[in-house]
């Protein structure tokens, strides 16, 4: 094994080593922890409801969109800083992010099973769909449709 370097510092490779997810030393860097996950998954939500790509928000931001992917997948951390940019582009509060954060009650297991459902395939453009259908007879007979082709998926 290597000794310190001239500064006195570890060798490099145990300096990668001793620079991840130490909580108890602030200041070094960690990797995304499930709360990073949460606020990924609500970037990511309300970029589809916005009906904004990847690409798009990273350029409102000012980065890539492989940044952005990865903040919405909670590989990354996203900073304070770029959270309020974030926040400003898509118009929320940036406590909007941490709403619910900790809190395990079947209400709140009911928000993210909604936020989880508008980022499957094509349901925010469902959702967009049926709310521009006027009448609220045709609303009513889409509904059953939907429920029995869910239905005969069963079967």
């Amino acid at each position: 094994m290597a000794g310190p370097d001239s500064r006195g510092l570890p060798a490099k490779s145990q300096r990668a080593t001793i620079l991840t997810n130490d909580p108890s030393h602030p200041g070094r860097k960690r990797r995304a922890g499930p709360e990073d996950i949460e606020i990924g998954r609500k970037i990511r939500a309300l970029r589809l409801q916005r009906g904004l790509s990847q690409s798009g928000l990273a350029e409102g931001i000012g980065l890539t969109f492989q940044q952005v992917q990865k903040y919405e997948k909670g590989t990354n951390r996203v900073s304070a800083g770029r959270l309020q940019r974030i926040a400003q582009l898509l118009n929320v509060p940036v406590t909007f992010f941490y709403g619910g954060m900790g809190v395990r009650t079947k209400k709140h297991d009911a928000e993210n099973a909604g936020i989880a459902l508008v980022q499957t395939k094509g349901a925010m453009r469902l959702l967009r769909s049926y709310a521009d259908i006027p009448s609220r007879g045709t609303k009513y007979a889409l509904v059953v449709i939907a429920e029995s082709l869910r239905k005969r998926g069963r079967d």
